[in-house]
């Protein structure tokens, strides 16, 4: 699925360079530098979330978020600002902001919200992978809490450590024979390797 986002900041270079470090991770990115379109441009197709500015001459961006939330209850939403205040951010809260960060981003901190922001409403630019990291930090988890090595869970199972280490890195997906091997090993279900995806 193309995930498609909505930049909202008055200031073109802002919104260029937010265009190109979410395209860069394959997103589909719209912007614009006037918020008073925002309504307008989230009605012209469907998009999972807008990046939006705070401090705007026009509008600021929590009347923004008041129009957006009329239109749209679920799209997600991040509020920007490069000046954080108490009033802003409950004002973000009150109107469910998925988050409130602050300006200027790095690009890792920046993506990892939006990733953080799109998982909340079951979005992932890449599931499959989502999966392997869940039975991979599953089968650590259990592990651990059992005080098992690597080592004594590969005799358990008759599966290299290497090989267990990757499904734990989630490098490497598991044959269905795999999972039940190292899933009988920890006394665990089937279904429970697969976490809370």
């Amino acid at each position: 699925m193309q995930i498609r986002i909505l930049v909202v900041d008055d200031e073109q270079d802002n919104c260029d360079y937010l265009k190109l470090v979410l395209m860069r991770e394959g997103y589909d990115v719209v912007t614009t530098t006037d918020p008073t379109k925002t309504v307008e441009i989230l009605r012209s197709a469907d998009f999972h979330l807008v990046i939006l500015d705070m401090m705007m001459p026009v509008m600021s961006g929590t009347e923004v978020l008041e129009h957006i939330r009329k239109y749209d209850t679920d799209v997600a939403v991040i509020v920007a600002t490069a000046y954080p205040t108490v009033d802003t951010a409950v004002a973000s809260l009150k109107n469910q902001a998925s988050d409130y960060v602050k300006k200027p981003m790095e690009p890792d901190q920046f993506l990892g919200a939006v990733r953080n922001a799109l998982a909340k409403k079951g979005l992932s630019q890449d599931p499959e992978a989502d999966l392997h990291r869940a039975i991979g930090r599953t089968i650590r988890d259990a592990r651990k809490t059992q005080d098992l090595t690597l080592k004594q869970l590969a005799r358990r199972t008759g599966l290299s450590v290497s090989l267990l280490s990757q499904i734990e890195r989630a490098e490497s997906s598991a044959s269905i024979s795999s999972l039940y091997k190292i899933a009988s090993a920890l006394q665990l279900r089937m279904g429970e390797l697969f976490g809370d995806t």
